[in-house]
């Protein structure tokens, strides 16, 4: 942030610059006239009226023209009393040392004139570079990308600190209606008081926006409007303006209101493509949920149609099958429920790890006992190295893992075929764990799609739950989830888990 204020006599006022220029003037004109008197014998007279300039360039340095003159003026009286004869009186004999006084003063003047001249120069060109700065700044955070909130702070930082009121305020209307009220949305400055706020809001509504004098003589108010309509207001208390700040403040409204409208139609084409995410969300999950819904709902009421109309002349072997049937897909249904649960979990930021050291033949034994009825057990090979470290995690999120890499097997895998659940150590302290299947194999395009919510892939309408689920699940414990690209035929889907320090004991 640039700031204008200066340390020396240019943080002090006119009146108070002018006083020191002259008092600067007269002390070094003072400290010369005692150096040189007792020179002044042997000195040309010309010499002391040249050495009288240095002072009366100092004192115009410091406070303008005005020290110049009086410096000036005092240089001619000194000149007069101590150098010219006769000496110590008010007067000049010679016509010769007139032309010297005259020619003095008028130098002098000139001097002061011209150093005067390029010390506002000067100034100006700092003014103008200080300005082309912040609106340069402001620029930059008009094409920049910046929130409302950071580009609200911005503006009122920038004219805080280029007209250094009391305080900068910038107001917002609360609403689009006429009557919405206007609410203090970023301040700098001092901090505002209750007398402060009330007459910031004295009219309170937007139809207020177009003034242009505040109620108190040293408050600026200034409306805020970009396409023809107000988008806030700015107001300055206690401030003081030179005849060029209006036409910079104007140029800084001017950009603010345009830096404002940006930033405000960029929440509002955020909120707008939040509000289509959470329609797509919203379509793909009952989309998904009724697919896998209706597969196993339609499962358990053929089967109980059938034991309620032919349940008498049924055997014993066809009744125990559609009981069977009725198990294994009321527990499809609770893992349904369970991923979207979990879903709800994840999104909610609520999932809570309780790792702890767990063999992993006991996670092997959880996950087959959560798909007990979906696959055989001769079905699936689970195959770990000795010495294989214990696995430090949340058995219950874990299981849930393997047991949906398990379900996405099944499901993708010709009936019968085989299943392989392995796990090895891997580098880093970490355990891989991978489950192969026989089925068709996934796309090199979509494995990492699969891994979202709600994704499908392959033409088998898979709602993508259970992945998405088992992604979130090994990040929270540190591990990664992919689809392992060299398998030749099948899938093949591997994660990692930290692994504990102490290895498992033998069986």
């Amino acid at each position: 942030m640039i700031d204008s204020m200066r340390v020396g006599p240019a943080t002090l006022g006119p009146y108070q610059r002018a006083v020191a220029g002259a008092g600067a003037a007269l002390a070094g004109q003072g400290v010369l006239t005692l150096i040189l008197v007792p020179w002044r014998h042997h000195l040309n007279v010309a010499t002391p009226a040249l050495v009288f300039v240095v002072p009366v360039i100092l004192g115009v340095a410091i406070g303008g023209f005005g020290p110049g003159v009086v410096a000036a003026a005092s240089g001619f009286i000194l000149f007069d009393l101590f150098f010219l004869p006769p000496y110590g009186v008010f007067t000049v004999r010679d016509a010769q040392n007139w032309v010297t006084l005259v020619v003095y003063v008028v130098v002098v003047l000139v001097v002061a004139r011209i150093v005067t001249n390029q010390q506002a120069a000067r100034e100006e060109a700092r003014r103008r570079e200080d300005d082309a700065n912040r609106l340069f700044e402001l620029s930059q955070a008009l094409i920049g990308d910046l929130s409302l909130t950071q580009m609200l702070d911005r503006v009122v930082a920038i004219v805080q600190s280029a007209f250094q009121p009391d305080w900068t305020a910038l107001l917002l209307p609360s609403g689009a209606g006429e009557e919405s009220e206007l609410l203090v949305a970023a301040r700098a400055g001092r901090p505002l008081d209750g007398t402060d706020l009330a007459t910031l809001t004295l009219g309170g509504h937007t139809n207020s926006l177009g003034l242009t004098v505040g109620h108190e003589a040293s408050r600026v108010t200034l409306a805020l409007v970009a396409s023809n309509r107000p988008v806030g207001m700015l107001v300055l208390h206690q401030v003081e303006f030179e005849r060029q700040d209006r036409a910079l403040l104007a140029t800084f409204a001017n950009q603010a209101a345009l830096a404002i409208e940006r930033a405000q139609l960029q929440e509002q084409a955020l909120r707008s493509r939040l509000l289509e995410e959470i329609d797509r969300w919203r379509s793909a999950m009952m989309g998904a949920v009724s697919h896998d819904l209706r597969t196993p709902l339609s499962s358990v009421k053929t089967a109980v149609s059938s034991l309620r109309q032919d349940g008498a002349a049924m055997t014993n072997e066809d009744r125990a099958e559609l009981l069977a049937l009725i198990e294994t897909q009321s527990d499809r249904l609770a893992r349904l429920v369970t991923n979207l649960l979990d879903m709800t979990r994840i999104d909610s930021g609520a999932l809570d790890l309780r790792p702890a050291p767990v063999p992993f033949d006991e996670l092997a034994a959880d996950a087959m006992h959560a798909v007990d009825g979906l696959l055989a057990t001769d079905q699936v090979t689970i195959i770990s190295p000795p010495g294989l470290p214990l696995l430090t995690i949340d058995l219950v999120l874990i299981t849930q893992v393997v047991a949906n890499l398990l379900e996405n097997a099944s499901r993708f895998s010709p009936p019968g075929s085989a299943i392989v659940v392995k796990a090895k150590e891997a580098v880093g302290g970490l355990v891989e764990i991978s489950v192969g299947d026989q089925g068709p194999g996934i796309d090199a395009g979509q494995r990492e799609q699969v891994f979202e919510m709600f994704s499908q892939h392959g033409g088998g309408g898979r709602a993508g739950l259970g992945l998405a689920i088992a992604k979130a699940f090994v990040e929270a414990h540190g591990g990664t989830i992919w689809v392992d690209p060299n398998v030749s035929a099948g899938t093949r889907l591997v994660f990692t888990v930290p692994g504990a320090l102490t290895e498992a004991l033998p069986v």
